[in-house]
């Protein structure tokens, strides 16, 4: 006897999975991917921080794609290595570009590496938007460049204030100690804007080839030889590290300070818990070492960590990842359903006094530096980092 059940059954079998098939086809070709673009170093003499900025923006990333996407769309970064080499930046963006068409860049790293891109017109000419790149060179900030937006504070803004909460400890005899390039040389312009202000002068400076960070024999001498009362350091981990382990062996007990880039757990495994304390750090992100912080974007933060890079470092830089994914969603968001480079563009350029969780953005107009916070921070007894 005919089975009409079972041949019905068995012809709608077919059917229903070239229906479901075209479903998923279709539902995949409503709701594409958001490309984003990033080019960072996962190798050489800042892989660490590289590696800790993109784990932050991952989580924040992964927690978005978590709950369905933007209006539905994944989120999918594009990301290269170009191992702090300007060179590799300008190569691995053009590749990008061509063969993934993101709607924006973001968390780049390197004040050579993004004067690279401007130099080539790559944003110009693309007429993208490159956010959060981890620099706070002067020299990428005037004259604006209305493809690029800052959401940290600049090197001049940071080694001012070191300079303020240094004179009001009494402190008068300055040296300064920078990376010979536009990163380390805005510092150096902002240490010294600071100490005119207060009819100082640099008593020394000092500075090293950046490829070349572990020689820093000809500036710890001049400036150990000034016997200055405190130190601005404008260099990278493994140059700050060397210095002070050389001015402390000379017998300087001189103040020693570093800006934001430098990752105060390197310095304590490079140094030694001893030599580390004391040392200051300006920072340009909320502190983002305490779960149950007041500030919520740092709750939120140690909570995407947790489950979606829980082997990642918690850092001041995985922190400021996190925020600078958070505030490209914002800006995608605000593109509606059908984001655009322009799009992604514009709503940046209009972002005004966002609120990332305690942590406010404000572009607007042609003004493309989004945050100017800035505190101080001091390794303690233990390796620990106060405020």
């Amino acid at each position: 006897m005919l089975d009409v059940r079972r041949l019905v059954s068995s012809s709608l079998t077919p059917l229903l999975a070239a229906a479901a098939l075209a479903f998923g086809s279709l539902a995949a070709h409503a709701a594409p991917e958001v490309v984003i673009g990033q080019v960072v170093p996962l190798t050489g003499v800042i892989a660490g921080t590289g590696d800790e900025y993109s784990a932050g923006a991952a989580a924040y990333f992964a927690t978005v794609n978590a709950k369905g996407g933007i209006y539905g769309r994944k989120i999918r970064v594009v990301q290269k290595d170009d191992a702090y080499k300007p060179e590799a930046t300008v190569a691995h963006t053009k590749e990008i570009l061509e063969k993934d068409n993101p709607v924006a860049l973001f968390g780049y790293v390197g004040t050579a590496n993004i004067a690279a891109l401007n130099k080539n017109n790559i944003l110009t000419d693309n007429k993208i938007a490159l956010l959060a790149p981890y620099t706070g060179a002067e020299e990428l900030r005037v004259p604006v460049n209305p493809y690029l937006f800052h959401i940290r504070a600049s090197y001049p803004d940071e080694t001012a204030k070191m300079v303020e909460h240094l004179h009001t400890l009494g402190l008068r005899k300055f040296a300064v100690f920078y990376q010979n390039d536009g990163f380390g040389k805005g510092g150096l312009i902002g240490a010294e804007r600071a100490l005119e202000k207060l009819n100082l002068k640099a008593v020394a400076t000092g500075f090293y080839d950046r490829t070349k960070p572990d020689d820093i024999e000809a500036a710890a001498k001049a400036i150990g030889d000034a016997k200055p009362d405190a130190v601005i350091m404008v260099a990278v981990n493994r140059a700050s590290s060397a210095l002070i382990k050389k001015l402390r062996d000379s017998g300087s007990r001189a103040r020693l300070f570093s800006i934001s880039v430098v990752n105060f757990k390197e310095l304590l495994k490079n140094t030694g818990d001893e030599l580390a304390r004391g040392v200051g750090i300006s920072q340009v992100m909320p502190f983002p070492y305490n779960m149950a912080s007041p500030v919520p974007v740092v709750r939120e933060f140690h909570a995407a960590m947790k489950q979606h890079q829980p082997t990642k470092t918690i850092s001041y830089a995985s922190m400021e990842g996190f925020i600078a994914a958070k505030v490209l969603v914002e800006a995608v968001k605000r593109a509606r359903a059908d984001p655009s480079r322009e799009r992604v563009l514009q709503q940046l350029a209009d972002m005004r006094d966002y609120d990332a969780g305690g942590f406010k953005v404000n572009f607007g107009g042609d003004n493309r530096v989004g945050s100017r916070f800035v505190e101080v921070t001091v390794i303690g007894s233990g390796g620990r980092l106060l405020r």
